[in-house]
């Protein structure tokens, strides 16, 4: 047999269920693949290699007596290795810290499982350690003073992007097929896009936050996965999706299985390209027209309709000065939850000094100024959205292409610091937006930068449509496929 850690997470579930492999057998592997390459990357940090040890042996007691109170275990990746972020997806009784240092030194651990774990756990994958994160997931690089940078299997000295870094890292150097990750303004596309990997983010509340959270940055965070194929991002979609008791934004269900339409035919779309920098001051860096230019061509060879267009709304420089009212409102109850529950004030020494000065700014901002910003994001994604919608006698576009940050993977250091906000701002360009609408959008690896540095593609669906991108990337991973490509970091 080759090695399983080279196989996408399907074929793994497979072997384990054809029994061609243990789960302990295979969970094992994975493990000594952190363990090799971890000092690396940095990228697991909080190891629960025992705890994972004894649900894949708890795995195989399920297959062997289906009575068994592990049988609820046998699902669909039944023994399949999996790393989880330690940002959401809360595991009861196991470390917790949010990238923080506050958190870090209290040993803190959590009171509950999350809905999202307890998913994972009945489709019977077995968690081997939780991933890097910067601070809150308030950033696009992982690099936390709780617990240094995570690094980039491709060239250890650039980022991974964030806030999914440590889990980007995890699966692009072959030690999980898959990882769980999160979505407020760009943490799965982004870490996707600079690690080479499937990133797709899920519609406003597709996947449930709870039971912690209802929503969480006016619905603008959502859970989700980074993947190698596009066939597990479906299949982990269909085990994760689906409202639970109390959930406030309740998506309309796919008409079938997501996994269904990986292979199903594609029909023909319209296909608008955005074109150069979105917003002004953006960066405009030719490695990133290039990847959109050279996706064009090959989805017009693939029979679609391309043209050069995008949602005028999308240029509105506002946009980037309200997700910011939102986000540091969001933060500065973050802060303050913790402060209740610890009864402390919190300072730089806890807390690093971009989220208590961004938490500062939060609390000075007044009721009305706060709500004056989601109205206006509600209206502005009215604008937005109805690009994918006919109007004028002219029918709809089905998907925009973007790229998904606008350059390749920067070096470790570039985006962090006190100064570095501006450069944030420079490079990310292209994804928040699509939190804010509530939109599905996924990061496909189509290029390679000048440096050999992997660059994702964005591409993003008309609201509630994950089924036509999967049914896309699916093509595009077909026609031009990336698995072969290997980073300098691998397992």
């Amino acid at each position: 047999m080759s090695d399983p850690l080279h196989l996408d997470a399907t074929a793994q579930a497979e072997l384990v269920r054809t029994k061609q492999i243990s789960a302990r057998e295979l969970v094992d592997a994975a493990i000594a693949a952190v363990e090799r390459v971890n000092p690396q990357i940095n990228a697991v940090i909080h190891p629960r290699y025992e705890r994972a040890r004894a649900e894949a042996d708890a795995t195989a007691t399920s297959s062997a007596d289906r009575t068994s109170p592990a049988a609820a275990r046998g699902g669909a990746f039944a023994g399949v290795p999996i790393v989880v972020k330690d940002l959401n997806c809360q595991i009861k009784g196991e470390p917790y810290h949010l990238g923080t240092r506050f958190l870090k030194n209290r040993k803190f651990v959590a009171t509950e499982d999350s809905y999202l774990y307890e998913r994972l756990r009945r489709a019977g994958f077995i968690t081997i350690g939780r991933t890097n994160t910067p601070e809150f997931g308030s950033t696009i690089t992982t690099e936390p003073l709780a617990y240094g940078p995570a690094r980039n299997p491709w060239n250890t000295e650039h980022s991974t992007g964030g806030s999914s870094g440590g889990s980007a890292a995890t699966v692009a150097a072959g030690c999980v097929a898959v990882a769980h990750a999160n979505d407020g303004g760009g943490s799965i596309r982004i870490p996707a896009s600079e690690c080479g990997l499937v990133g797709l983010k899920p519609s406003k509340g597709r996947i449930s936050l709870g039971p912690a959270l209802g929503e969480s940055w006016i619905g603008g965070v959502v859970e989700g996965c980074v993947t190698r194929t596009v066939r597990d991002t479906a299949a982990v979609m269909d085990v994760l999706a689906g409202y639970e008791s109390g959930d406030p934004n309740t998506p309309p269900p796919p008409a079938r299985p997501y996994a269904s339409e990986v292979g199903a035919k594609v029909e023909k779309l319209r296909i608008g390209l955005l074109s150069g920098a979105l917003l002004p001051g953006g960066l405009d860096h030719p490695d990133a027209r290039e990847s959109v230019s050279a996706t064009g061509k090959l989805l017009e060879g693939l029979g679609h309709h391309v043209e050069i267009a995008h949602p005028v709304a999308l240029n509105e420089a506002e946009f980037g000065d309200m997700f910011l009212a939102i986000v540091i409102a969001h933060i500065a109850n973050d802060v303050v939850a913790l402060e209740k529950s610890f009864g402390v004030t919190l300072t730089t020494d806890d807390i690093e000094p971009g989220n208590h000065l961004m938490a500062q700014f939060g609390n000075a901002t007044n009721v009305v100024t706060y709500l004056s910003a989601v109205t206006w994001m509600h209206s502005w994604t009215r604008r937005v959205v109805s690009w994918w919608l006919p109007r004028d006698g002219k029918p709809a576009f089905d998907v925009l292409v973007t790229p998904t940050l606008a350059g390749p993977p920067p070096r470790i250091g570039a985006l962090s610091g006190d100064d570095s906000t501006e450069r944030i701002r420079e490079i990310m360009q292209y994804t928040a937006q699509f939190n804010m609408t509530g939109q599905p959008g996924i990061s496909l690896p189509m290029h390679m930068s000048k440096d050999s540095l992997p660059m994702g593609v964005q591409f993003v669906g008309a609201p509630y449509r994950e089924d036509v991108l999967i049914r896309l990337a699916a093509q595009l991973e077909s026609a031009a496929p990336w698995a072969a490509r290997r980073p300098t970091v691998r397992a």
